[in-house]
């Protein structure tokens, strides 16, 4: 699967939770679960079922980066160290190594500065379940 997104995560569909108009699908990564809201009817389509290989894709500007201790609705908390800055005008694309693999986020400069975020600090990246899109090769 080829596709813009730079956060691409393979891994196994460890629990699919069926709604009315849409399903929670839990997908394993390296012992990490990452949740996705995503339509009955896709998953239908994609077969997903517990055991069934997908990946997880989230675009960088639906990720967002926190710093300390956070409580928050969001699904998906994956800690992690901040593994490069790199900078832009307006935006910084942050990297940070976490249990899933590296996730890059996409933020504005100010809230990079604000967050302290560089090599080595520790970071959270947040992403909603309603931003993780699923895919299967």
């Amino acid at each position: 699967m080829k596709i813009s997104a730079r956060n691409q995560f393979k891994g196994i569909v460890s629990k699919v939770n069926e709604g009315a108009v849409n399903g929670i699908v839990t997908i394993d990564v390296n012992g990490t679960p990452v949740s996705a809201t995503i339509s009955m009817e896709a998953i239908k389509e994609l077969g997903l079922k517990e055991g069934s290989e997908a990946v997880a894709v989230i675009k960088a500007t639906e990720v967002m980066v926190g710093a300390g201790g956070l409580t928050l609705s969001a699904r998906n908390k994956f800690a992690g160290k901040v593994a490069a800055v790199e900078e832009g005008a307006v935006n910084d694309i942050v990297k940070i190594d976490t249990a899933i693999g590296t996730i890059s986020a996409t933020i504005s400069r100010a809230a990079v500065e604000e967050l302290g975020l560089a090599a080595g600090a520790e970071a959270v990246a947040v992403v909603k379940a309603t931003s993780v899109m699923v895919g299967i090769e």
